[in-house]
């Protein structure tokens, strides 16, 4: 698998905030000077990828304030806890989700199903991907940590997060007001290499804990002050939150 990254993979969505697509899934870098917020981390194999995208953007690991966690699937955690052990970095995430990070349970999508939908166009060369990007490897984040206080976080770009389940227990989306910009992890994408849908919309059914919960959390981010968003697969999206979600959930509801 490629372990670089592409040319056009980190794109400055504000002066101080870069989408960065990985192999298969975003995460984000949020810049205050010298320091930075990141949400999320990509697959176990984009580790690299990871460092390169921070060295693009003028950072170092050590730069990195605390990595913030939509949810703690191996494609979103891929490289937390090497962070959290190389570097000190604090790896931070709803509560629910602490137990999900360690491995206590784990709610992801079992082979078992993704054989069940291997018919669907798309299935079977994404599952390939997952397993050589390290979907399948034992990453547990050992030291994962509540968010300290409710309401905006003390780190760059002062992130707010959204409690958004349904994807998981804990899944949260952050809100970065300044900008006016919605990071919504897998609550809501506009694009994933299973769905011939483009646009906002939900992942399909396969990859929800609970899909019902999933569909229900569209209406906490439809209260969402923002004008782009930044999800975990896809590309950025310009337009009102509350559109985005009206347009996620028509698609659901065909």
């Amino acid at each position: 698998m490629r372990n670089t990254l592409r040319d056009d993979a980190v794109v400055r969505v504000h002066d101080q905030v870069y989408l960065v697509s990985g192999s298969n899934t975003n995460w984000v870098i949020v810049t205050d000077g010298d320091n930075a917020t990141l949400i999320d981390t990509g697959y176990p194999g984009d580790h690299h990828r990871l460092l390169a995208s921070l060295a693009i953007v003028g950072l170092t690991p050590r730069a990195v304030s605390a990595v913030l966690v939509t949810h703690a699937h191996n494609d979103h955690i891929g490289a937390a806890e090497r962070l959290r052990s190389e570097h000190g970095t604090p790896v931070l995430m709803h509560t629910e989700e602490v137990p999900h990070a360690r491995r206590e349970f784990l709610h992801q999508v079992s082979g078992g199903r993704v054989l069940a939908n291997a018919w669907r166009p798309g299935v079977l060369p994404w599952a390939v991907h997952a397993v050589r990007a390290g979907g399948t490897m034992k990453v547990p984040v050992t030291g994962p940590q509540p968010f300290p206080v409710p309401g905006a976080l003390d780190l760059p770009g002062s992130p707010v997060p959204v409690h958004t389940p349904g994807h998981t227990l804990g899944h949260c989306a952050y809100h970065l007001p300044g900008p006016g910009i919605l990071v919504s992890g897998d609550a809501l994408v506009t694009a994933h290499p299973t769905s011939r849908i483009t646009g906002p919309q939900l992942l399909p059914a396969m990859f929800h804990a609970h899909r019902d919960t999933a569909l229900d959390s569209l209406s906490v981010l439809e209260e969402v002050d923002a004008d782009i968003i930044l999800p975990g697969h896809g590309p950025a999206h310009h337009g009102t939150v509350k559109e985005a979600a009206a347009r996620a959930r028509e698609h659901a509801g065909r």
